[in-house]
């Protein structure tokens, strides 16, 4: 039961009522004080901890609109404060752009807390959570400056328009799940994954803020992290199938379930849920054992919550509906009439309109006809001939052995068009190591899994771009195609712009390639590159392994700290 605090101190802090005169009315009615619901006892927590917040005479710096940080971080507008702490949308009047400060007194008993937590999750470097961009003491002041995205819109807000239709849901427990197995795997836990925590860009991804952060800022600690991970993750998709909050209190301006009926399934909260999905929430939300009504085990991990998810049909997004077109109304025009008196009311039925004579009756027509049919036979007869000619030439060449050439009426040959360049099948990537040691050599299979949203990325480094001058002759990946192919074209999505790429390829003789030696052909120049890296072959290359060679990385969090990556590598061919 005490892995379900966490989101219960969520469900305090937006429903309203006093935890404590809750208890009584409970005691009052049923005599079982001891048997309070864990969304009760963790919300009276998360209130007790206010109060003696304020009793111990903590609160937040006394900031307004205005007020710089670093000479640097303009605060804009105030939106939150609690605990001692404030919340803030700024600008970064450095690089001019909009940025949220979280800001607490250097005094504050979780002041070191959350600048470790602030850290850690810098170094985690995923494009799936909104990133720390600076963590730093100064002036008796702690700050933590985090991206700021205007144009993502707030799952709370999603969920007040009403429940998700279900690819929009699946989607939704499908990414965040990943998001925070990812996280996990480097040691990281969120402990307060609220609606307001997650964030869906304009093109559909989600983002997930306060990674860690989040509650140290409010003392939240767990026992079991990953399973109050996965139970919150739960609570957002019984929130986008049914509008409700999974637990007896209101909360984010969601209605909780009705008294004393427990957790029941979504499918059977509304009509019309799918019924995958239900089942999906209901393991994630495991209560004592009671799961979905096909008795799965539970998930208590993201990421078997996650791998739970992929092993789903998968859902594909609503056909789109068009409006019903207006029925077709043949004008005057059409009917013969244009430039013709209309006739008045009454009248209609007394005037006779003269039909035209019928066309080509003529003895005009009748000659017209007749050459008309002349040119006909006259154009099949040609037609019939070539075709035979033809016919004839391609049995010539059988015979002889000779290749046929498609010629014009001009006497120029005319070249058969190439097909458009198709991704060739990669069997295999490892770690480009010239100097024999790893980098993340376990992450290799995200850049060539042909998904976007996992990434093979470089840890941190510092001071230096070359690597931190760890890695002089730089790093990357080594794709397989299995045997050697006609390489017409690459696609590589970076991790981030500003690196500096070039892709190279193997001898066609060669065998396990792995130093600079071994990829003698330039498939691309060595240059910065954006997001994308794409490039065209004026003359296939035959090549078996393609290489690409990154050698510089861009800035990452500060100036002298840089990290890089590859999100996706297709060959074409």
């Amino acid at each position: 039961m005490a892995e379900r605090s966490t989101a219960a101190v969520d469900v305090a802090d937006n429903s309203g009522n006093d935890p404590l005169t809750a208890k009584a009315d409970k005691a009052a009615s049923d005599g079982v004080a001891e048997a309070q619901d864990t969304a009760e006892r963790s919300a009276r927590d998360s209130d007790d901890e206010r109060r003696d917040s304020e009793q111990s005479g903590i609160t937040a710096p006394e900031l307004h609109s205005g007020h710089k940080l670093a000479r640097r971080y303009r605060l804009e507008e105030c939106v939150t404060r609690l605990d001692g702490f404030s919340s803030w949308r700024a600008v970064d009047e450095k690089l001019r752009r909009a940025v949220g400060v979280h800001i607490l007194p250097a005094d504050h008993p979780r002041a070191r807390s959350v600048l470790a937590a602030a850290r850690s999750s810098a170094l985690l470097g995923d494009p799936r959570f909104v990133q720390v961009l600076d963590a730093v003491e100064e002036n008796d002041v702690v700050y933590v400056v985090h991206e700021w995205l205007p144009d993502a819109t707030e799952l709370t807000a999603l969920l007040a328009a009403g429940p998700f239709e279900a690819h929009d849901a699946y989607q939704l427990v499908s990414q965040v799940s990943q998001a925070m197995a990812a996280a996990h795997r480097e040691g990281l836990a969120h402990l307060r994954l609220t609606p307001s925590a997650v964030l869906r860009s304009s093109t559909g991804q989600y983002r997930i803020r306060g990674l860690a952060v989040n509650a140290a800022l409010r003392g939240i600690s767990s026992d079991r992290p990953q399973r109050t991970d996965t139970e919150a993750i739960g609570a957002l998709l019984y929130a986008a199938l049914t509008k409700r909050w999974p637990y007896e209190d209101d909360a984010y301006g969601l209605s909780g379930l009705p008294k004393g009926v427990g957790l029941i399934p979504p499918d059977q909260v509304r009509a019309g849920v799918h019924r995958g999905l239900s089942e999906i929430a209901m393991r994630a939300l495991v209560n004592d054992g009671a799961t979905a009504s096909r008795q799965e085990p539970p998930c208590t991990t993201p990421d078997e919550l996650a791998k739970a998810v992929a092993s789903m049909p998968r859902i594909r997004p609503p056909e789109p509906t068009f409006p019903t077109p207006l029925e077709y109304q043949r004008t005057t025009y059409q009917q013969g009439n244009y430039g013709r008196p209309q006739a008045r009311s009454g009248a209609a039925a007394t005037m006779s309109v003269p039909m035209p004579p019928p066309p080509l009756q003529s003895r005009t027509g009748k000659a017209l006809k007749w050459a008309v049919s002349a040119l006909l036979i006259a154009a099949l007869g040609l037609g019939s001939w070539q075709v035979a000619d033809k016919l004839l030439d391609q049995g010539s060449n059988e015979k002889t052995g000779e290749t046929g050439t498609q010629t014009t009426p001009g006497g120029q040959n005319q070249k058969k068009p190439q097909r458009p360049p198709q991704p060739l099948r990669i069997s295999g990537a490892q770690e480009y190591m010239p100097h024999g040691d790893a980098i993340k050599e376990q992450d290799v299979p995200n850049a060539v899994d042909d998904s976007a949203d996992t990434a093979w990325i470089t840890p941190q480094y510092r001071d230096y771009a070359r690597f931190g001058n760890l890695r002089r002759q730089g790093s990357g990946i080594i794709v397989d195609l299995g045997s050697v192919q006609s390489v017409r074209a690459i696609d590589v999505t970076m991790y981030r712009a500003g690196q500096k790429v070039e892709v190279l390829a193997a001898g066609e003789e060669s065998s396990g390639p792995s130093g600079p030696g071994d990829f003698p052909q330039s498939l691309t120049k060595l240059e910065t590159v954006g997001d994308k890296l794409e490039a065209t072959m004026q003359k296939p290359v035959r090549t078996r392994y393609v290489l690409v060679h990154i050698t510089e990385l861009p800035t990452d969090v500060s100036a002298r700290t840089f990290r890089g990556g590859i999100s996706e590598i297709k060959v074409l061919g």
